[in-house]
């Protein structure tokens, strides 16, 4: 990533806390959080008004949850780059997410060294900074 603009990050996840890991586990990505979503809905609205370069969206949110939310982000712009963040190992649930457009998914259990060096490869590959 190029040293010139940090990544704009919208994270989307209803747990504060994981929202913060998030935060810990982007500071050395040279990224700038925009907008911090507690659900599907202001996840939308936040990623229409922020417009960051990537969502970090959770797949079980209460309300409208995380598909639901990737769909809608993905019919206003077909470039946005999402990662799914997910609990489950559900395999249809994590293809789903995929063939309806997000970029590539993290399991929420994943040590933060390999979260980096997992967002550090959708970086190179989907965004140009």
């Amino acid at each position: 990533m190029s040293e010139s603009r940090k990544a704009r990050v919208l994270l989307a996840d209803d747990a504060k806390h994981v929202r913060q890991l998030l935060k810990a586990v982007l500071i050395p990505l040279n990224c700038e959080v925009v907008a911090e979503a507690e659900n599907g809905e202001q996840a939308v609205t936040f990623y229409k008004e922020a417009r960051p370069d990537v969502v970090l969206l959770d797949i079980n949110m209460p309300g409208k949850d995380g598909r639901a939310a990737l769909r809608e982000i993905i019919a206003f712009d077909p470039h946005a780059v999402v990662v799914m963040l997910t609990s489950m190992s559900d395999l249809a649930t994590i293809q789903g997410s995929l063939d309806e457009g997000a970029s590539h998914y993290i399991r929420k259990d994943t040590p933060p060294a390999e979260m980096r060096e997992l967002l550090s490869e959708v970086w190179k590959e989907h965004l140009t900074l």
